[in-house]
């Protein structure tokens, strides 16, 4: 039996936005054809009609389900050393509310209409979350180490973690450039010699990092010695943190890009040359919440490598909800088009990925998730815009 559903405009993603639009679906709600309302193939078929724009579900790229305890327990806008030493001196509570606010968490992004999550994990607790969850999950397996001596307990670590999340998608990646050593990077480049791995990190979330990395000064200084690190090993770069850390990633891997609230136009375009198979992640919602800026979008409008959405944590973000980090795009930088950024939180995040056979666009065959936006205008989101899963 095939359902006939009908909006304003359906954004199929791969092809251009339909105007009084018609998507096909089978009871499995695979894709089986978009329309047209006045196509002749459709004369006597029931439509439901709906105000509104129909989208396929949203790819949320970048979470980290496990700090979901956190939701408004830290101070905004306080940068991102101060808020890093916030989040490690909160107290966890106990395993049932652990649990709880996981589970809420993954609630309310499927009613948001997510459908995917590339999701950070530094221990086990969100396994059995994820498996019972209604979304699909690739958990990144956080690793960090600034101390070369300790890297072997390290990788052990990540990897026997990585096993405990299989059969779901798992990778192993590093946390962000400040808190890995160059022996964990060389770990890593051996490793996905031999396995494929998806590597995420986190990139230039404060300029305190590329001052880290340039001249090895700033607050990260004060921060390692507060946690009794011995940072002698690290020499200043004279660069910037990403051109000095993208050499030693593996260049046949998709890397994920994450915040990127302080690369620079020189950044982008080292990375560009150097030729990685890079991929921006933008978390507007967090980058506004920590430092109080938002990454220079214009920059990252004209690379050649694709754009995806992430919420960040319930600790740096008052919901997980990518249409609100939609929504923030479009108030800072009204410019933008709708079909475009629509492009980053569903098409690229799924390719990504690995899983646009799936998801991501309105080709028959798949089954991406039926988002309907309403309170819009034309083919165009406002303030006041919301979603409502339909499928």
């Amino acid at each position: 039996m095939i359902t006939y559903l009908s909006a304003d405009y359906v954004f199929p993603i791969e092809s251009p936005p339909i105007k009084d639009g018609v998507l096909a679906l089978n009871e499995k709600n695979e894709i089986t054809g978009t329309y047209s309302i006045n196509d002749k193939r459709l004369r006597g078929e029931e439509i439901r009609k709906y105000k509104g724009i129909l989208t396929p579900g949203f790819i949320n790229s970048h979470c980290h389900l496990e700090l979901s305890y956190l939701y408004k327990k830290t101070t905004s806008k306080t940068g991102l050393v101060s808020f890093l030493q916030q989040v490690m001196g909160l107290p966890k509570p106990d395993r049932d509310s652990l649990d709880m606010a996981m589970e809420n968490a993954d609630k309310y992004m499927f009613e948001e209409g997510i459908v995917a999550v590339g999701d950070i994990s530094n221990t086990g607790i969100s396994r059995e979350v994820k498996l019972k969850s209604n979304l699909y999950y690739h958990t990144f397996i956080e690793m960090m180490c600034v101390e070369p001596e300790k890297v072997k307990d390290a990788t052990k670590q990540g990897m026997d973690l990585c096993e405990f999340f299989h059969p779901m998608s798992v990778s192993i990646t590093p946390h962000a450039p400040y808190s890995v050593c160059k022996e964990l990077f060389r770990f890593l480049k051996v490793f996905c010699h031999h396995s494929p791995n998806l590597i995420s990190i986190h990139n230039q979330e404060s300029e305190e990092e590329n001052k880290f990395y340039r001249y090895k000064a700033g607050d990260f200084i004060a921060f390692y010695e507060d946690m009794n690190k011995n940072i002698d090993f690290f020499k200043p770069q004279a660069r910037n943190s990403l051109q000095s850390i993208i050499p030693l990633l593996p260049q046949k891997e998709k890397i994920l890009l994450v915040h990127n609230t302080y690369t620079s136009y020189k950044d982008i375009n080292f990375i560009e040359r150097y030729g990685s198979n890079v991929t921006w992640c933008l978390c507007p919602n967090a980058n506004l919440y920590i430092e109080g800026k938002l990454p220079k979008l214009t920059h990252f409008l004209q690379s050649e490598q694709p754009i995806v959405l992430g919420t960040d944590s319930l600790a740096s973000n008052n919901s997980l909800s990518i249409l609100s980090e939609i929504k923030t795009l479009h108030q800072y930088f009204p410019d933008l088009d709708f079909n475009q950024t629509l492009t980053w939180a569903t098409l690229n995040g799924s390719r990504y990925l690995g899983i646009d056979d799936t998801f991501g666009s309105f080709r028959i065959g798949k089954r991406p998730g039926i988002n309907l936006i309403n309170n819009v205008e034309g083919m165009s989101i406002t303030a006041d815009s919301n979603v409502e899963k339909l499928a």
